[in-house]
């Protein structure tokens, strides 16, 4: 039973306009198709040289995620996504935490993009500082979301081609080098480890590699506005998801057999693990393709920020359409079809959020190390929405044991070990704003009832 967008004959204001190879584009702008990179050194010291491992196993733990995404999206496609489905599977007040908590996560994301970009633009020009390149980065990619969905798509399809080709670039090169002189490490070191292969370190590399995947889920929250059928937006996602995984794969393959670095020698020191792909790149290719990528993921940084944004601004539409937030933010602009109010909203607190961090010394070690909390929250309550839509309110034209109760069970509690392995400081800052939700709820709980006692009066 498909549940229809609200409002639908009235017309939402969104407009039908994003193809399937769109999606695509907008997932992997989000993810990045280089993620991989940030995170090589820390991964490659922990899992022992075991990364690709790493990347195919968090691969499959998140296609559990995706397939519950698939799931629901179909069943209602709306633009509020997670906060859409779990009022549908479980309840409006769940719904609104769940609308909630993936909130941080859209507000910390872009935030975190747009700093790093920031960080990466004052180093090539330092006499306009960190926040000053942030708060531009922040304009200019808002300029393109305000100018509509098409205008965005296209910007992030080059934005998409211009990452791929360069990371090509880097795994041509490294391809040649390894056919001409040979690995440095093992051929199979990536597959066995380096000084032999660790199960419970390749797990734990997992729970931090599982975080270079966040952003797919923005597909979701284009799915008022895609030109096929609701069935569209899950393929997108879990094609997203397959693309993704075997581009980290295959990056960290090509940097784990050159890497002149061991992974003992990276866990030894923590200070080089950041730019421990860099330096390989450096060292055994050339040094103006490592600054090629570092300006290429420098760029890309930006504009996965301005998809974040734009699923923001969705998903507070759809929240206050549904008078869970002021009714403002509903707003879809009649010339472009963009909700104008909700990319402006989000626009604000990512910029906020970001020069903050930018002029802090510890800004950007702050917000990454609290950056997923809220997806992981919301996830879980995503998995929570496919069992209680197809199990416990039996909305689905039919219900199936492994695809609504064993495979969204799995999934939630992958993501329950990844969220009990975040920081400490992640975990408050989550509970802290999980409170605050709860407070908004009453309250609203609260107006609801009085309005309802006046009325009956």
């Amino acid at each position: 039973m498909d549940v229809a967008p609200p409002q639908q004959s009235a017309g939402t204001g969104l407009r039908r306009r994003i193809s399937f190879a769109d999606l695509i584009v907008y997932g992997l702008v989000f993810i990045g198709p280089a993620a991989a990179v940030s995170i090589f050194g820390p991964l490659d010291a922990e899992s022992h040289g075991a990364v690709p491992v790493v990347y195919l196993v968090a691969t499959l733990a998140m296609s559990f995620t995706a397939y519950s995404y698939a799931q629901m999206s179909r069943e209602v496609p709306r633009a509020g996504s997670v906060f859409a489905y779990a009022s549908a599977g479980i309840g409006p007040r769940t719904g609104f935490l769940t609308g909630w908590m993936v909130m941080l996560d859209y507000l910390l994301i872009p935030s975190v993009a747009y700093l790093f970009t920031g960080i990466a633009l004052h180093s090539f020009l330092p006499a306009i500082p960190t926040w000053g390149w942030t708060a531009m980065a922040v304009v200019f990619t808002t300029g393109f979301n305000l100018a509509g969905v098409r205008v965005a798509a296209r910007v992030a399809a080059l934005t998409v081609l211009a990452e791929v080709v360069v990371l090509g670039m880097v795994l041509v090169g490294g391809v040649w080098l390894l056919a001409h002189d040979g690995p440095t490490r093992d051929w199979l070191s990536p597959f066995t480890g380096v000084g032999g292969f660790s199960i419970a370190a390749v797990l734990g590399a997992v729970s931090v590699a599982v975080l270079s995947y966040l952003g797919f889920d923005a597909i979701a929250t284009f799915a008022e506005e895609t030109t096929g059928s609701s069935r569209l937006v899950g393929r997108a996602t879990l094609t997203c998801l397959v693309i993704a995984g075997l581009l980290f794969a295959a990056q960290t393959y090509v940097g784990s057999v050159l890497s002149p670095v061991t992974p003992d020698e990276l866990a030894a020191d923590p200070a080089s693990q950041g730019e421990a792909y860099y330096h390989l790149v450096d060292v055994q290719l050339a040094g103006w393709l490592s600054t090629l990528l570092a300006l290429s993921k420098a760029a890309g940084a930006a504009f996965s920020a301005m998809v974040g944004q734009a699923a923001a601004s969705r998903i507070l539409m759809d929240m206050s359409r549904e008078r869970r937030l002021p009714r403002a933010m509903s707003k879809v602009d009649e010339r472009t079809g963009v909700p104008a109010v909700g990319v402006l909203v989000a626009a604000v607190l990512n910029v906020l959020i970001a020069v903050w961090a930018a002029r802090r010394p510890d800004g950007l070690d702050t917000l990454v190390s609290v950056v997923s909390v809220g997806a992981l929250c919301a996830f879980i309550l995503l998995h929570g929405s496919v069992v209680g839509y197809f199990w416990v309110r039996r909305l689905g034209d039919q219900r199936h044991l492994g695809k609504h109760l064993v495979a969204p069970l799995v999934g939630a509690a992958i993501l329950v070990v990844v969220l009990v392995e975040a920081s400490g400081r992640a975990q408050v800052v989550g509970a802290v704003w999980l409170a605050v939700g709860v407070a908004v709820t009453v309250i609203q709980h609260r107006r609801g009832a009085s309005a309802e006692r006046v009325g009956a009066a």
